[in-house]
């Protein structure tokens, strides 16, 4: 079946993953991962989008993602990548892309997916092997979100700031989630949501959005349908 084409809403988290070509790795040292981190930072100021979470994995990116209008994240994601390519090459001795292609993501409804979708993009490190838990993994947000440390290129949802009344509250709270972690369930919809350019959202949101644009929001009906309601664990 045909990937459908890539859907960019203003004022909506995006779920945005980059794969590296046949899953090669796309970090070959710490310089290379700070290298990113500063990209990601002078971009999401420049495209005026908002990072909400990031993990840097040896082969693949993911990112949770404002963009402030419609047609930025593209841009902003192009900018990045083609930079991050041309530094990475002349580093390391190598010619042609890192990529697999473009990136792929999906849009979020902020209420019933933006944590859950923040759990399974900052456990990623605990999914994949490569750290026991989500805070000792130096190359994500997740000890910026779990009130760790601050890490000044990250803006925080408003969807985030409903786990509690103070910033102790909302850092405590979200340091419980991620210490759960999400169920083999919610990571399976979120990333395969974010491949296929699905929308995670209940009904009224995915019909809302459908009034927007002619494309496709949802998987076809075969099958276990997508939920609005997103339990973690």
């Amino acid at each position: 079946m045909a990937r459908l084409p890539r859907l960019t809403l203003p004022g909506l988290p995006h779920y945005v993953l980059q794969r590296g070509n046949n899953l090669q790795p796309i970090f070959a040292d710490a310089q290379d991962y700070a290298c990113m981190k500063d990209l990601l930072r002078e971009m999401g100021r420049r495209f005026a989008v908002e990072l909400h979470a990031y993990i840097l994995l040896p082969n693949q990116l993911h990112l949770l993602a404002t963009p402030e209008t419609a047609d930025i994240l593209p841009h902003f994601m192009q900018a990045v990548g083609r930079s991050y390519v041309r530094g990475f090459n002349n580093r390391h001795g190598r010619s042609g892309t890192l990529w697999e292609g473009r990136y792929r993501g999906t849009v979020l409804e902020p209420q019933a997916w933006l944590l859950p979708a923040m759990v399974v993009l900052e456990s990623q490190a605990v999914t994949q092997g490569l750290a026991a838990r989500a805070v000792d993994y130096a190359f994500s947000s997740a000890r910026h979100n779990a009130g760790a440390q601050v890490d000044g290129m990250l803006r925080l949802h408003r969807a985030y700031w409903s786990l509690g009344d103070t910033p102790f509250a909302r850092e405590a709270a979200y340091a419980q989630l991620l210490d759960r972690g999400a169920s083999e369930e919610v990571q399976e919809v979120v990333l395969q949501a974010a491949l296929k350019g699905w929308v995670l959202g209940g009904d009224s949101f995915v019909q809302g959005l459908q009034q927007q644009t002619e494309r496709r929001l949802t998987r076809q009906k075969a099958g276990r349908p997508v939920r609005g309601d997103a339990p973690i664990g």
